[in-house]
């Protein structure tokens, strides 16, 4: 029997089954209990964020008043702390060759009929040279799990092309990874070849539910997965980003395990997340997303991003292109601040898009709109969208960003860099209508940044990118 313990290093004490089902009881029962829920969302306003217990309540609360206080509070607690701005980033799809048996994805090893692919450094650089020529400065690299096809010095050879590559103005800037849980070393790699964020998603924190959905490969192993996060730590990389896979279980299960493992990577390392994903179901080249019966409603969906916004306010919330344009306008304003754009999830596919005969993607992707149209259509909604890298780059990386994050500072440092990313992406790539929307956006937002001297220097950065300077950072 294992007992609860955020600070274990064991994945069932600090994911514990008895612990997750104790607090799915709890809030069951508290779901109509006003005056508890008037007491967490006080706690809330005081910006610590909530216990696991506490958020399910939260999100179980069926008090229409008071979940219109809980919505009002998380798109205040992302004003807060991540003001207006979106950060933009595109998935690369390395190789889908895969040996791992998962019944939700495409890649799995007995998909007969999926193109296989593996992109060649030549092919890696067209496809880079692709994405800046879109305008991107962050990307997230994927790559099935295949020791053979994927072993870790081909996913460092090709960070390092990735980084190499300066194509006309366009540089990436930042690479976050998203590949198997590895060893110690092998993040100690990852980590000296100038990772950003190291990206793996639990998929379901329910362990006889994982180990179904998982029936082969080394990802079948429950604990190893789990525990990945605590690894990739020892192995000195600071920003971790956490996600489930909402419609494999029943989402309030996966709420509450995604909330402990935030817990216990501060109980432990002393910093939480620097992301969360919360991906949904998609249909697929064999996955039919209705063969799983724990989908989840876009109300739902909404009400569990505005929890998670309140639970854990300094960290990044992901939406991708999973989502439709509808979805992701309503979360955007209820705390997610991380959204992919112009995305493929096929491998390749940005240098020259796919036939359906060679089809390669992961997932159908629901906003099939280019970079520039979900920047356009960011800025008419209000937002900045952010092409900054700055704070990786600074060095700001773990709990630094996370005390510059609960310190307030995000104006002074955030926002401005912010503003300069969009002034690149607006004279490098821009069509007309969104460089003449994009002008007025920061004209009027540089009129934002509290301190003087801060606003100053920024004005005067953004006239030098004008004038045909680049990469500009506070």
């Amino acid at each position: 029997m294992y007992k609860y313990d955020p600070s274990s290093l064991k994945a069932e004490e600090f994911i514990n089954h008895e612990e997750i089902t104790e607090t799915l009881a709890y809030a069951e029962q508290n779901k109509h209990n006003e005056p508890l829920i008037s007491e967490i969302i006080e706690k809330a306003k005081k910006r610590k964020g909530l216990s696991h217990r506490d958020a399910l309540v939260l999100l179980d609360c069926d008090i229409p008043e008071k979940n219109e206080e809980i919505y009002a509070l998380a798109e205040q607690i992302k004003k807060d702390f991540y003001g207006n701005r979106i950060v933009m980033f595109a998935p690369l799809y390395l190789s889908n060759y895969c040996v791992n048996g998962c019944l939700y994805c495409p890649y799995h090893a007995k998909n007969k009929h999926i193109c296989r692919k593996k992109l060649t450094q030549d092919e890696i650089r067209a496809e880079v040279i692709a994405l800046q020529d879109m305008g991107h400065k962050r990307l997230a690299i994927e790559a099935g799990e295949d020791p053979v096809n994927n072993p870790l010095e081909y996913i460092l050879e090709s960070i390092k092309t990735i980084y190499s590559i300066k194509y006309k103005n366009g540089a990436i800037r930042r690479v976050n990874v998203n590949i198997a849980a590895t060893t110690v070393e092998n993040y100690r790699k990852l980590k000296e070849a100038g990772i950003g964020t190291y990206i793996l998603f639990q998929e379901t924190y329910h362990k006889e539910s994982y180990e179904r959905l998982h029936p082969t490969g080394p990802k079948h192993d429950y604990a190893y997965h789990t525990e990945a996060m605590d690894r990739a730590m020892e192995g000195g990389i600071d920003d971790v980003g956490i996600g489930a896979l909402f419609g494999l279980e029943l989402y309030r299960y996966e709420f509450a395990g995604l909330l402990m493992h935030a817990e216990h990577l501060e109980a432990v390392h002393g910093v939480g997340p620097h992301t969360i994903s919360v991906p949904r179901v998609r249909r697929a080249d064999d996955i039919d997303p209705d063969e799983f019966d724990n989908g989840i409603s876009d109300d739902t969906f909404a009400k569990i991003v505005a929890c998670l916004r309140i639970s854990v306010p300094y960290t990044g919330l992901i939406v991708s292109t999973r989502e439709s344009q509808k979805s992701r306008e309503r979360v955007l304003k209820l705390g997610i601040s991380q959204i992919s754009g112009g995305s493929r999830t096929s491998v390749g596919g940005y240098a020259e898009p796919e036939t359906e005969e060679e089809n390669s993607a992961q997932f159908d992707v629901s906003d099939n709109r280019t970079l520039d149209e979900v920047v356009n259509w960011l800025m008419k909604l209000g937002y900045i969208p952010s092409f900054c890298t700055a704070c990786y780059r600074e060095g700001r990386t773990g709990d630094r960003f996370m005390s510059l994050c609960k310190a307030g500072q995000i104006q002074n440092c955030c926002h401005p860099n912010a503003l300069m990313t969009l002034k690149e992406y607006l004279e490098d790539y821009a069509s007309e209508e969104t460089k003449a929307i994009g002008e007025k956006l920061i004209e009027k937002e540089l009129l934002n940044i509290p301190k003087e001297k801060v606003r100053k220097i920024a004005q005067e950065y953004i006239d030098n990118i004008h004038n045909g300077q680049r990469d500009f950072r506070f």
